[in-house]
């Protein structure tokens, strides 16, 4: 089967007519790869940034709840 010719499930997909190209087989693609990398590094850096954040909140939280048990400890403890 030639990789041109539209196979059984593309016939009946009616969401996109048009076939699918290969990448390799087109020339004049090149350019796109660029946009895509662009895009893939500017999610990639968002997507750092909020894991920074969630790192951030997770550990004040957890030194937070760490000061509480101490305190809690200290207090039950130390009873006059």
């Amino acid at each position: 089967m030639d990789s041109r010719e539209t196979s059984w499930a593309d016939q009946w997909d009616y969401s996109d007519p048009q076939p699918v190209t290969n990448s390799k087989t087109n020339s004049h693609g090149g350019g796109n790869t660029a946009k895509y990398k662009q895009k893939v590094g500017d999610g990639l850096v968002k997507t750092k940034a909020v894991a920074s954040n969630g790192v951030k909140k997770v550990k004040d939280g957890a030194s937070v709840g760490f000061q509480w048990i101490k305190q809690k400890y200290h207090n039950t403890t130390h009873k006059n």
